[in-house]
């Protein structure tokens, strides 16, 4: 069928995408992700690329205690397929390869797109792309610049097509959030404790992390009457999702008690509820 699919590995974008706009790599929460912006621009690229109809956008990510609120919204947008993954407790992404190649090969075998658009570095994806060459589709692989330094050149050897994203471009969708703290309040494990600028990331993990606790977990935080610390299941939990909503990067200790101090807050007001 005469259409095209883009798969966007949203780790590489937010990886490649704050190398060039920051200079650095910075984690999710210092970041400003416009997805209504990047989703409109690779319609655009479909149509510069291949002029062809878009079948759908797929964005596949990972998640450590389920969608977070902004994937939720990104799976309500028309024309677009939210695939997630894992995260490990050092935050990496886990099975998001896996996914991508498997639908490469199956809208490819079952003639569901003439084209493919590919974001992404990972060399993993190569064999995905063979397969879907190998039943007649061409895969144009999208890049961040200076995509030489961030994306596998064997993977940009087999694409028919490459294309990369420029500064003006990733800049159009993706900036750095603006600096911010925000104190736990009274009451929190760590009532002094300061969180840096992912705090809004932060609270709203604890809040996620505290609605998912049934009444034995909830009322086990709860009973943390010294304010010393959080059942150890809990917390392991608690801080990976920390450290995929700080993009994968090492928690300080000030981040840990920060969120600790959150999710006791959480727990406080989901037992009032």
């Amino acid at each position: 069928m005469d259409r095209t699919a883009v798969f966007v590995d949203a780790g590489y974008l937010f990886a490649a995408g704050s190398r060039l706009v920051a200079n650095e790599k910075l984690p999710r929460g210092e970041l400003q992700l416009d997805y209504d912006a990047v989703l409109e621009l690779l319609a655009d690229l479909t149509a510069q690329l291949t002029g062809l109809p878009l079948l759908r956008i797929y964005w596949y990510d990972g998640t450590a205690t389920g969608p977070t609120p902004q994937q939720l919204a990104l799976a309500y947008r028309p024309n677009v397929k939210l695939r997630l993954g894992f995260m490990n407790q050092q935050g990496q992404q886990q099975g998001v390869d896996s996914l991508i190649v498997a639908d490469l090969i199956n809208l490819s075998r079952n003639r569901a797109m003439a084209d493919a658009l590919l974001l992404t570095g990972d060399d993993d994806l190569r064999v995905g792309m063979q397969h879907a060459q190998e039943f007649g589709v061409r895969v144009h692989l999208l890049g961040i610049a200076p995509s030489r330094d961030n994306q596998s050149g064997f993977l940009a050897q087999e694409a028919d097509n490459v294309r990369e994203l420029t500064l003006i471009e990733v800049r159009s969708f993706l900036t750095r959030a603006t600096s911010q703290t925000a104190s736990v309040s009274p009451g929190a494990l760590s009532p002094t404790t300061s969180m840096p600028a992912t705090a809004l990331a932060f609270e709203g993990v604890a809040e996620r992390v505290a609605c998912e606790l049934n009444p034995e977990e909830l009322l086990a935080v709860l009973n943390e009457t010294a304010g010393a610390s959080v059942p150890s299941s809990i917390d392991r939990r608690l801080l990976v999702a920390g450290t995929q909503a700080a993009g994968g990067n090492k928690l300080t200790s000030e981040q840990k008690h920060g969120l600790r101090g959150a999710l006791l807050n959480a727990c406080r007001s989901v037992g009032k509820a």
